[in-house]
């Protein structure tokens, strides 16, 4: 009974990792420098530092204003030697960046938060990000 028990919790915690892995959406992050307003999404409002702008894929017609994203850095898309930092950061999407679909960018993210994950040298980093 006890090795039943312990059978499920391992299954549902493999479960568990797999639906994770399985929602991370693979993409590309550049960064943006201040001042960061006015914003497409709010104007002149400050909406602090660790912000985003939406590339054509989540733009979703405004749709993205306000939604948050934890983004997480996979590796570098240029010879900078170890672009990641570890760990993950939480954007809020603020503005539109209507140039980052002609260079394949999913989302530019303010100078902060792509320091967080980042080596700010790479420049231009492939990330995974979920909707949070």
């Amino acid at each position: 009974m006890a090795l039943a028990k312990s059978l499920v919790v391992v299954v549902a915690m493999v479960m568990v990792a797999l639906v994770s892995f399985v929602a991370a959406v693979p993409g590309i992050a550049t960064f943006y420098t201040p001042p960061y307003t006015p914003s497409s999404c709010f104007g002149f409002e400050d909406r602090g530092v660790i912000i985003a702008a939406a590339g054509d894929g989540i733009w979703d017609n405004r749709g993205a204003c306000g939604r948050r994203y934890r983004v997480r850095c996979t590796g570098g898309t240029n010879a900078v030697p170890n672009p990641c930092r570890s760990g993950s950061v939480t954007v809020t999407i603020v503005d539109y960046c209507p140039g980052c679909a002609s260079r394949g960018v999913t989302m530019d993210l303010s100078q902060e938060a792509f320091a967080r994950i980042a080596n700010p040298d790479a420049g231009r980093i492939r990330i995974d990000y979920t909707r949070v």
